[in-house]
């Protein structure tokens, strides 16, 4: 009995200690394997897990609900309006319902939360109600000049930056690149929101647009004058089949002497916006130090009279 008894026991240990050999064998092979594939450049990436939502994607949501319920009373001019801003501005993701309902919020919601807060705690008075319609004022016009100065800046910068891509352009195809290679080529090198502009046409070419509608987008996008004169010369060399060389560079003569005239131009009106500093600001301060001596000494011999 006592025999079978340890017989039971030899067995059951037995096929405990191959059971674990099997586990561990497995688990061996496993890492041998994802070793192997790693080596092949291939790694396997769990599925992330479902997270919550953070407060920029709570507060995303919210303003863009806002916006969205807010927007036709502003009526499409404004938001065709809006939108052209947030291109120029380059906010490419950035819907106009999204900018006016954060626009709503700074400029209607947290004023009425101020003055929930004030009569709360019982300090509502007339500066408080002053200091909240200054607020809610500044809230609702701070955002719009801030993207439209924006905008302003980046179309003169891209304005600026065009003579020198149109030259790189001139110099690529005189070598013999073709327009679209050239294009290429030049996009790559050139940094800033022109750059950005440029890839973002290739982008659109790449995916199965043509060259011309990518550049009519382009000008959708960026409506500058420098900007409509390179799309406008390129659509009429390609129609035409003048050869884009001396297209190209005849634009850019055409571009320099614009510059030259806009430099002119401001140079003429730095006289007359010197006007205000000139006589508010140097003249009283220039009075003061020529006639100020000898008036104070003529109202003391007058008073010593």
């Amino acid at each position: 009995m006592v025999i079978f008894l340890l017989l039971g026991l030899v067995l059951t240990g037995t096929a405990v200690a191959l059971l674990a050999r099997s586990v561990a064998f497995g688990q061996v092979r496993r890492r041998e394997m994802l070793a192997q594939i790693d080596a092949y450049g291939f790694s396997g990436v769990a599925a992330p897990a479902e997270e919550r939502p953070g407060l920029r994607e709570l507060a995303d949501r919210f303003a863009e609900k806002l916006g969205t319920a807010a927007m036709p009373r502003f009526g499409p001019k404004y938001e065709r309006t809006l939108r052209d801003w947030l291109r120029q501005a380059g906010y490419y993701r950035t819907e106009p319902a999204l900018f006016l309902g954060y626009r709503l919020a700074g400029a209607v919601l947290l004023p009425f939360l101020w003055i929930f807060i004030a009569v709360s705690a019982g300090t509502f008075g007339f500066r408080a109600v002053v200091a909240v319609f200054t607020v809610g004022g500044l809230l609702w016009v701070i955002p719009g000049f801030m993207l439209s100065r924006r905008a302003t800046g980046r179309l003169q910068q891209i304005d600026l930056e065009m003579p020198e891509l149109v030259d790189l352009l001139v110099t690529t195809v005189e070598a013999g690149v073709g327009f679209t290679g050239s294009l290429q080529m030049v996009a790559r090198r050139v940094e800033g929101p022109l750059g950005e502009e440029l890839r973002l046409a290739l982008q659109e070419q790449n995916m199965g647009m043509t060259i011309e509608s990518a550049l009519q987008h382009m000008l959708e996008r960026v409506d500058s004058v420098s900007v409509r004169a390179f799309v406008q010369a390129v659509l009429q060399g390609q129609t035409l089949g003048a050869p884009i060389a001396k297209v190209l560079r005849d634009l850019a003569i055409e571009m320099r002497q614009r510059r030259r005239h806009a430099a002119e131009e401001r140079a003429n009106k730095a006289p007359t916006k010197l006007l205000f500093p000139l006589i508010f600001l140097i003249l009283p301060a220039l009075l003061i130090i020529t006639l100020g001596g000898p008036l104070i000494g003529l109202v003391r011999q007058l008073g010593s009279m």
